[in-house]
């Protein structure tokens, strides 16, 4: 396997909000493992390491403490929370209860004029699975699926769907960067793409499903649940 280095605490370019630019950084770090839950980090530390002035990674730090990737610890920094697998388990199961039905309810009215620009999108997933950006990856990924649910018409159903990703912990994705396990699962993408363009909302279900289970197993290392069991959860 291909060795490479950490992708998301690389520096940030000064090409737009240096706090947003921050923030999605860390959020791709932890998602992903490579800042591992327990771990401690501060705000110097990270400013330096991503070559910015101490006020956006502050702002960005207090940013993820609300949506509890982190925990304040007094006169050290923050503390990454750690998630049980329970948890991520929790949230899988409630995403396989709405993103399923989802796809398999725009399958019945997909707008193939619009299947130009996912693939396109689809593609930006293949190139950072294939590349190792985990941080290209993520940022493709979920606007992928985000966009693909708002195609349904609930914005409830957007809101929910975009939480639930931004509470995933993806652990153990750092190591599958640039691996074929990670290209074939963003190879997905594609396929559930070509589901929805013929209409077969059963399949595009049946992906999702798939789909979404990796995110307790295959990332994890381990066997992925079967819908009902992760339904049960």
């Amino acid at each position: 396997m291909t060795t490479l280095t950490p992708v998301s605490l690389r520096r940030i370019e000064h090409t737009e909000s240096l706090r947003e630019r921050v923030r999605r950084a860390l959020v791709a770090a932890i998602v992903t493992g490579e800042l591992a839950p327990g771990q401690l980090v501060s705000v110097p530390t990270l400013a330096t390491r991503f070559n910015v002035s101490a006020t956006p990674v502050r702002e960005a730090i207090l940013e993820l403490e609300k949506s509890g990737f982190v925990e304040p610890v007094r006169n050290k920094g923050f503390r990454i929370t750690v998630v049980s697998e329970d948890s991520l388990r929790h949230v899988a199961a409630v995403r396989l209860m709405i993103e399923p039905v989802c796809m398999e309810r725009l399958a019945g009215a997909f707008p193939t004029a619009a299947l130009a620009e996912l693939r396109a999108g689809a593609d930006r997933i293949v190139e950072g699975a294939r590349t190792g950006d985990l941080v290209a990856y993520l940022e493709a990924d979920t606007a992928f699926h985000v966009r693909l649910t708002a195609m349904v018409g609930n914005p409830v159903a957007v809101d929910i769907v975009s939480d639930l990703r931004s509470r995933a912990r993806l652990l153990g994705l750092s190591a599958m960067a640039g691996t074929n396990r990670l290209v074939e699962s963003a190879h997905e993408h594609h396929e559930l793409l070509e589901l929805l363009a013929a209409g077969d909302g059963a399949g595009a279900r049946a992906l999702m499903e798939r789909h979404i289970g990796h995110s307790v197993g295959l990332w994890a290392g381990q066997s992925e649940p079967t819908p009902a069991r992760a339904s049960a959860t």
